[in-house]
């Protein structure tokens, strides 16, 4: 709204309050705020000039306009207004008055546009990560979640800054609980801490939103694919990435007009609208007063102690004498929850009592050791310390080695990474259990099952200890063995690549990552990291996170010996690097190398169990390169593989393939043929259809017949088709199926001459595949919105617009779309009257067009070819016409009987324009005397008439 602050359109946002002033309605988060006229006048004149000093003359003359009032009906209202936005509660400001000049509204303003009314467009399915539950009850927070919630939707970057322990996550949870609501659920909850590399905070975040990443730089994606909508993004546990995530955080509300971010970290993000909250420790009782048991209940720090030492069963009151000792036991823990917890649980073994006096003599000596931390980082190690100490031998041990783990693990993980000659499997799950009662571990539930994970802190500290047993490099191998191990033998990720839900995997990815990390580093064992990332490498591909796996892949190749060159473990690793680098690293060589190294491999080791799926990859790599020949060669084999198979899904692949193949090729009759042929196969409910690569297969037979049909002159059957079709993909999840539907399928509409329609799936897919960076597609979008303004003769827009999609496809080597975009520039170049041009191009479209043997559209370059010769004089009309009649036998040879009518209403004017009326009227008539259906299309409406002015 830059040179405009009225508020007749778009939304003003303010705190918890939303202001839609062209209807005249407040909102507070999602309820209506009740305001009177007058109120909400003053209310929009104010937020209209925020921060600036609006004088009572001006405040007047705007609420009553043409009447006299006193000054008091002015306070009276303000006083109305300021009540209704709850005022000065909480230390939250929106209007102040100036002394002897009127009023100004101080809290900042958001401007953004207003939302639009649903359409029909693609649709997102938003999957937030799972938030973690909210605990029942919080002690001593509730006010700071009140203030943080407020505070959020003020500021829109707030980070909660405090010591380890302090209860950051817990109170940054509660927060996005409460304002879950307000958000539409849209809130996402990342969890950094399983992170071990800060150039992976932006893959996942992506993760978190649902959004496949398809991009070398995810970060400069995520604003587009946010876009519009109302979003909290939770960060927590940012310390050890602050960097990254600062430029993250600062990136994204800064691109995006409606998203939120919280963030937790030991220190702040330091970023352009960060609003830094400081979370302290909770308040404890004085020293230097007595206090009764129930005065010392009022303060958080007794309280939570009180709770945390009754689950350690302590069933005793706390009474007069012990409250003393509880505040001086939580005075010495500066009131650091997790210190507070930790202490607590041992209130049941030892008493109130006996826990103060380990504490004390712990404390002393360690404090004196480390001057140089901060007191709360002194107090909480100390804490950890006195804890760890009071740990048997075992306990130490197995609590040491549970520190490789990054975030969750389970029982069998902690069993063969912590188990050794020394401490067997028995010790281990004593050792965890009773680390489990001391809150030294935790357990969640997900999946099913139970996991176990360290608390950060508790975690650093256990590293350290494990760091002076020196024998951290043995764990962490064994802990690379262990998912090595663990992956290679559960047939569910090796039996196909990404069709079964790995959503239950994302808990080891993090641990999967750091053995991997340390595998492939200086100190680590390329040997095991092989190994592991040939046994990772689906899993990757499962999860959508190719970049990734490409690295690892590549990681994992180079460090081959000889003697692994040629086995199942090169063979896998191949495969998972040619189908990962497919969308990632675009159409190179490398990507067919590594697809017909696999293929072999497979063939030499009789494994052909992702056969289908290379051939597949191959095929998408030869059609975007528009090497239509290598491409049919494929798909027959690949006929020949389920025919062999008898394999339902196989053999609608297949005949997929074919038909696409086909229909490029130019032979209309055979892509019919075989795009119905897997339509039953695609229907049938026991078919289970492999979505290789985020691509649903039962899209694309239909949409495949229906540019077939089209072409073969059956346009209204095409164009319900079309619909049908892409209606079903936007239903879905998967962008490329989305993206592939709608630049296959409007076309059609466009070739139908219905340019609404086009203009409505072309936008959709403008929009879809800019949120999504998928770069191809986008210019896929704008190359056809190119060739519909070239019909409605918009002429400088369509030629920009197409040399723009020219231009990026012809980088992104996706060829398959060239000879239809040159086509259409040609067209606009011949209506602006730049002929040598349009020649030039035409000409190169047609030579594209012969070295792949034939295209779908090869009749309809030739007829454009003639349009531009017979507007240039050295050429003329003999060259035009020659130029038809090899149009029309190339239409008929085809079956493209909607193409042979336009070569046939062009040829008819030329011979009119010659005297020769009767004959091309007669030619006319013959071929539109063959359609059966159709007759609303631009084409035939055309044929139509000419047929009547000619008579």
């Amino acid at each position: 709204m830059d040179g405009d602050r009225s508020l007749t359109h778009g939304v003003a946002s303010f705190g918890l309050f939303r202001l839609f002033a062209a209807e005249r309605r407040l909102k507070k988060g999602d309820e209506p705020v009740q305001l009177g006229g007058r109120a909400l006048d003053m209310l929009i004149a104010l937020v209209e000039r925020a921060g600036e000093v609006i004088t009572q003359r001006e405040l007047i003359a705007r609420v009553w306009p043409d009447v006299t009032v006193e000054e008091a009906n002015l306070r009276v209202h303000i006083a109305s207004l300021r009540k209704a936005l709850g005022d000065g509660r909480e230390s939250v400001r929106y209007i102040v008055t100036v002394p002897g000049r009127g009023y100004s509204f101080v809290a900042p303003v958001t401007r953004s546009a207003p939302q639009p009314k649903p359409s029909k467009q693609a649709v997102v399915s938003d999957r937030p990560q799972r938030l973690p539950p909210k605990l029942n009850r919080i002690i001593g927070r509730d006010d700071i979640i009140r203030v943080l919630s407020a505070q959020l939707m003020m500021y829109r970057i707030v980070s909660i800054v405090g010591a380890g322990g302090v209860g950051k996550t817990t109170v940054a949870i509660s927060v996005a609980h409460t304002l879950l609501e307000g958000f539409n659920g849209a809130v996402f909850f990342v969890d950094l801490a399983a992170l071990t590399d800060a150039r992976l905070v932006p893959t996942a975040v992506a993760r978190a939103l649902g959004f496949m990443v398809q991009t070398d730089d995810p970060l400069r994606s995520l604003p587009a694919f946010i876009g519009e909508r109302k979003i909290l993004l939770v960060l927590d546990n940012c310390e050890h990435v602050i960097d990254t995530a600062a430029t993250l955080a600062e990136r994204v509300v800064g691109e995006t007009p409606q998203t939120h971010v919280l963030t937790t970290s030991r220190e702040a993000l330091r970023v352009e609208g960060e609003h830094v909250h400081l979370l302290y420790a909770l308040d404890c009782p004085p020293g230097d007063t007595d206090l009764t048991a129930a005065e010392a209940l009022t303060y958080p720090a007794i309280q939570l102690f009180m709770e945390r030492a009754a689950a350690s069963g302590h069933d005793a009151a706390l009474n007069d004498v012990d409250a003393s000792i509880a505040a001086m036991i939580c005075r010495q823990l500066d009131g650091i929850p997790l210190a507070i917890e930790l202490a607590a649980s041992r209130v049941g073994a030892l008493g109130i009592d006996g826990v103060a006096q380990l504490l004390g003599n712990r404390f002393g000596l360690i404090w004196r050791g480390r001057r140089t931390a901060l007191p709360r980082h002194q107090t909480l190690n100390s804490m950890l310390d006195w804890s760890y100490n009071l740990l048997s031998p075992h306990e130490k041990a197995v609590f040491d080695r549970l520190s490789v783990f990054v975030g969750e693990f389970t029982l069998e993980a902690a069993r063969s990474v912590a188990s050794d000659a020394a401490t067997d499997d028995g010790i281990v799950i004593e050792a965890i259990a009773s680390l489990l009662a001391k809150t030294l571990i935790s357990t969640t539930a997900s999946h099913r099952s139970t996991y176990y994970r360290l608390l950060e802190t508790t975690r650093t500290f256990a590293q350290t200890k494990l760091a002076e047993r020196r024998e951290a490099n043995s764990i962490v191998r064994r802990h690379a063995n262990f998912f090595s191990e663990f992956l290679q033998q559960d047939q569910l990720v090796q039996s196909r690549f990404g069709e079964h839900d790995l959503s239950g995997y994302t808990l080891h990815i993090g641990n999967v990552r750091a053995a991997l990390q340390w595998a492939f580093s200086d100190g680590g064992d390329v040997s095991v990291g092989v190994e592991l990332a040939t046994w990772a490498a689906p899993l990757f591909i499962g999860l959508s996170l190719l970049q990734e796996c490409v690295r690892w892949c590549e990681l994992a190749l180079a460090g081959l010996d000889a003697a692994a060159r040629g086995t199942r473990q090169e063979m896998i690793l191949q495969e998972a690097l040619a189908l990962s680098s497919m969308y990632t690293t675009g159409n190179s060589d490398r990507v067919r190398a590594a697809i017909e190294r696999a293929l072999a491999l497979e063939e030499a080791f009789g494994d052909r169990r992702h056969h289908l799926e290379l051939s597949f990859g191959l095929y998408r790599l030869f059609m975007r390169l528009a090497d239509f020949r290598s491409a049919l060669a494929v798909a027959q084999q690949s006929a020949t593989f389920a025919e062999t198979a008898n394999d339902s899904a196989s053999l609608l692949i297949s005949d997929f393939m074919l038909g696409i193949c086909y229909h490029y090729t130019g032979d209309q009759a055979a892509a019919q043929f075989y795009c119905e042929r897997a339509m039953p196969r695609a229907a049938e409910p026991s078919t289970s259809i492999p979505k290789f690569f985020g691509f649903d297969n039962r899209v694309y037979p239909p949409i495949g017949l229906a540019r077939a049909l089209w072409l073969r002159g059956f346009a209204d059957r095409a164009c319900s088709m079309v619909k049908s079709a892409v209606e079903e993909a936007v239903s879905g999840v998967r962008p490329l199926s989305i993206c592939d539907s709608l630049t296959s399928g409007s076309p059609v509409f466009l070739w139908s001459g219905d340019l609404r329609a086009t203009d409505e799936y072309v936008e959709r897919l403008i929009e879809y595949a800019g949120r999504h960076s998928l770069e191809s597609y986008r210019a896929a979008g704008l190359g056809l919105k190119g060739a519909v303004a070239i019909v409605r003769d918009e002429l400088e827009t369509g030629i920009e617009l197409l040399r723009g999609a020219l231009e990026t496809l012809t980088t992104l080597k996706l060829n398959l779309l060239l000879t239809y975009f040159m086509g259409a520039l040609a067209s606009g170049l011949r209506k602006r009257g730049q002929f040598e041009e349009a020649l030039l191009t035409i000409n190169q479209a047609i030579g594209r067009a012969t070295d792949c043997g034939s295209t779908y559209d090869t009749a309809e370059l030739l007829r454009i070819k003639a349009q531009i010769l017979v507007a240039m004089p050295q050429y003329g009309r003999d060259s035009a016409m020659n130029c038809l009649t090899e149009a029309l036998a190339v239409a008929k040879a085809q079956s493209a009987l909607a193409l042979e009518l336009r070569s046939t209403i062009t040829q008819a004017r030329l011979l009119a324009e010659g005297g020769q009326r009767d004959q091309a009227r007669h030619g006319l008539a013959l071929v539109y005397g063959r359609f059966t259906e159709g007759f609303k299309t631009a084409d035939l409406r055309i044929a139509r008439q000419l047929m009547e002015d000619l008579a």
